[in-house]
């Protein structure tokens, strides 16, 4: 299992432990907006996210109006992307807008 997330048609940012990206829709959702990679960086206390999805592309995190942290642990902590991984040099915060 992979640590991936996705970001839903209705911009939901979706976390979870799976083998495809897709496997973090549910029924009648699309992944418009892409998906990448996660993981957990004690050191920051965040939550890095890097790489795209193969099958849905580069995330689009302006698209983001919701985040579901049941997938990571139902635990929010900062979010950052990382444009150049695994180059750690640029963090690009990302949240939520309403």
């Amino acid at each position: 299992m992979y640590q991936k997330f996705i970001i839903t048609q209705d911009g939901v940012l979706k976390f979870g432990r799976v083998y495809l990206h897709r496997d973090l829709l549910s029924q009648g959702e699309e992944c418009t907006h892409g998906g990448g990679l996660w993981k957990i960086d004690e050191g920051r206390r965040a939550i890095l996210l890097y790489g795209r999805s193969f099958d849905f592309g580069t995330p689009d995190f302006a698209c983001v109006r919701r985040i579901e942290w049941s997938g990571i642990g139902g635990q929010p902590l900062p979010l950052f992307f990382l444009p150049h991984w695994p180059a750690e040099d640029l963090l690009l915060p990302v949240y939520a807008t309403p």
